[in-house]
C-alpha cells in the first residue's frame, strides 16, 4: 500500500490528475479496474479507446500520445513510457521480496565461489570451479556443471543445465561417431535472467559466452560455442546452434533455429519459427524457412 504523492516522487512522469492522497493497494490489468477504488493500471496507446468506458477512481497510466478527452472522468499519470514505469512500480512496491537463502537440498563442491546475497534453491547442484557472483539467483534442480562463471544479479530458472556437453562427435575409421571432449565453459555476464528448463552448453576449447543483460525465455537451447551479445533476446523454444555469434540487441523469436556458425548482426529480428541458414545483416528482420529478408530496421 502506497499513497499516490510517495509513489510520484521515484517515478518520471509528465502529469498527475487526482488525489494526492489517493491509496494505491493493489495493481491490476485495464480490463479489471472497474469497480475498484485504490487499484493502478497502464493502458497501451491501441487500447487508448477502452479508456471511455471506465468509471472508477483508480488510477491509470498512459502515455503523452493520449487524446485528453478520453481522460476526463478519470484519474491519470501522463507519462513517456506507461509500461516501464507500471513495471517499476511493480517492482519497488508489489513483488515479493527476493529470497537470499542456499537450501540445505542443494549440493555445492568446496572448490567453487558463491557471492553474497545469493538464493540457491532446492537440490541445485553446482561443481567444482564454478564462480557465482553477488545477488544471483539460481532456482530448483538446476545444474551448473564444472568451471561456469556467473556474474552478479543473475537469475536461472527451474530444472535449468548450464554447462552441459555439447552435440559434436566425428567418426572413427570403423565409421563410428565418437564424442569430441568439451573442454571449455559457460561464461554468464551481469544482469542476464535465464528461464527455465533451458540448456547452455559448455564450448569445446574457450567459452560459450552470454553477454550482459541477455534475456533467455524458457525451453531455449544454447550450443556450445555460441556468442549473445549485450541486451540480446532469446524467446521460448528457440535454438542456437555451435558457434553461432548473436549481436547487440537482437531478437530470436519463439521457435527460431540458426545453423551452426552464422552470424546473427546487432539490432537484428529473427523472426516466429525461422530457420536461419545464412548469415544476418545488422539492423535487418528476416523470418520464414529458409529464413529470407523481410526489410531493414531504421
Amino acid at each position: 500500500m502506497i499513497k499516490i504523492q510517495d509513489l510520484l516522487k521515484n517515478i518520471i512522469y509528465i502529469e498527475y490528475s487526482g488525489p494526492k492522497n489517493q491509496i494505491i493497494d493493489k495493481v491490476i490489468q485495464l480490463n479489471e479496474i472497474n469497480g475498484t477504488n485504490q487499484a493502478i493500471c497502464w493502458c497501451s496507446d491501441k487500447n487508448s479507446t477502452e479508456l471511455s468506458k471506465i468509471k472508477t477512481s483508480s488510477i491509470v497510466i498512459v502515455s503523452s500520445n493520449i487524446n485528453k478527452d478520453l481522460l476526463k472522468n478519470l484519474n491519470y499519470i501522463i507519462v513517456e513510457q506507461p509500461r516501464l514505469i507500471f513495471q517499476q512500480i511493480l517492482t519497488n512496491y508489489f513483488a515479493s521480496p527476493r529470497l537470499i537463502k542456499v537450501n540445505s537440498s542443494a549440493i555445492i563442491s568446496s572448490n567453487c565461489s558463491i557471492g553474497k546475497n545469493a538464493f540457491i534453491g532446492h537440490n541445485v547442484i553446482i561443481e567444482k570451479g564454478c564462480v557465482v557472483g553477488d545477488d544471483v539467483v539460481i532456482m530448483h534442480n538446476s545444474v551448473i556443471l564444472e568451471d561456469t562463471i556467473i556474474g552478479n544479479n543473475v537469475t536461472i530458472g527451474c530444472n535449468s543445465t548450464i554447462g552441459g556437453i555439447g552435440f559434436g562427435y566425428e567418426k572413427n575409421n570403423e565409421g563410428d561417431f565418437e564424442l569430441i571432449p568439451h573442454i571449455g565453459n559457460v561464461i554468464i555476464k551481469n544482469n542476464v535472467d535465464i528461464g527455465n528448463n533451458t540448456c547452455i552448453d559448455r564450448a569445446v576449447l574457450g567459452s560459450t559466452f552470454i553477454g550482459e543483460n541477455v534475456k533467455i525465455d524458457n525451453l531455449v537451447h544454447i550450443a556450445h560455442g555460441v556468442n549473445l551479445s549485450r541486451n540480446s533476446v532469446v524467446i521460448a523454444n528457440a535454438m542456437i546452434a555451435g558457434s553461432v555469434n548473436v549481436g547487440e540487441n537482437s531478437w530470436i523469436a519463439p521457435s527460431a533455429s540458426i545453423i551452426n556458425k552464422k552470424n546473427v548482426g546487432s539490432n537484428s529480428l529473427v523472426g516466429m519459427g525461422a530457420v536461419v541458414t545464412k548469415s544476418v545483416d545488422n539492423n535487418t528482420i528476416v523470418a520464414g524457412n529458409p529464413a529470407r529478408f523481410i526489410r531493414n530496421i531504421k
